[in-house]
């Protein structure tokens, strides 16, 4: 997954409120993700954006070429996804062909603010700087071709499905990949909570040093502030978080009152070394 989309994530269900639904925003500390689609398509939300994410991701990362071909029906696809077709108004077919369509539609903003601290000359003391800020723009998509039919999903189209991810998404993901496991997300893929919580944690562990405590309060900022109360927000979290643990057995934590203790262990799926890593 790319990290800016493990940092801060998509909604986890179909944003109603406020009078932009086609906007959303997510806060992670200071690092903002900010996404905005065609009033008319609407946001994605749920699991299926994440997984179709997290494939296309990986077979960037694996195959490093912007243009991805899905496959030449649309059941193929869904399978690598961890998917069954099953066509009709609310069927599979029909609901992922729409997130594709909202994800690919999207434009996604991230910013990253950061204030620091200097000597005033004339104060004789110490001042806060103005803040300094960085962001950049993309989109997942520059291009994309689906000619699959959601009623029949095993019709073999005349040309492969394909999409070629924009210059700035794919440099973005070659440089600051973490490594998941789409077995995992196949296994959490009821739940995009959960989801979340897998690949936040492994990214985590890829660079924790020393034990880290994350309030609760931050955690709902990051991954729920749709959840209303707290307590209502903890009880979600901790209750996805033990399916996640069913997974990624290897990960070191502890759960309290105040928040999260994260202590320093292995990632889900190992980095390779350096020296083995693609430039």
């Amino acid at each position: 997954m790319a990290r800016i989309l493990v940092q801060a994530t998509l909604p986890h269900s179909r944003p109603h409120k406020g009078p932009n639904p086609h906007e959303f925003e997510r806060v992670n500390g200071r690092f903002t993700l900010y996404m905005n689609a065609p009033p008319s398509v609407g946001l994605p939300y749920g699991s299926y954006p994440r997984l179709a994410l997290a494939w296309l991701s990986t077979e960037a990362v694996r195959t490093r070429s912007r243009e991805i071909e899905l496959g030449q029906t649309f059941s193929s696809f869904m399978y690598k996804l961890g998917l069954t077709p099953i066509t009709g108004k609310r069927g599979t077919t029909t609901r992922l062909r729409d997130q594709l369509h909202r994800l690919f539609s999207t434009t996604i903003r991230c910013s990253y603010q950061e204030s620091r601290d200097w000597h005033g000359s004339g104060a004789g003391r110490d001042c806060l700087s103005p803040l300094s800020c960085a962001g950049v723009g993309y989109t997942i998509a520059h291009k994309h071709q689906l000619w699959w039919s959601p009623r029949d999903p095993d019709q073999q189209a005349l040309w492969n499905s394909v999409v070629v991810l924009s210059t700035e998404f794919y440099e973005e993901l070659i440089a600051h990949a973490v490594p998941i496991d789409l077995r995992a997300l196949k296994a959490l893929k009821g739940s995009p909570l959960a989801l979340d919580i897998y690949s936040w944690l492994t990214y985590r562990m890829s660079y924790l040093r020393r034990p880290c405590l994350i309030p609760w309060e931050a955690l709902q900022t990051q991954f729920g502030a749709d959840y209303g109360r707290l307590r209502d927000f903890k009880r979600k979290f901790l209750g996805h978080l033990a399916d996640v643990l069913h997974v990624y057995t290897a990960v070191r934590l502890s759960t309290g009152p105040t928040g999260i203790l994260l202590t320093p262990g292995p990632t889900h799926v190992p980095r390779p070394p350096a020296a083995s890593r693609p430039t």
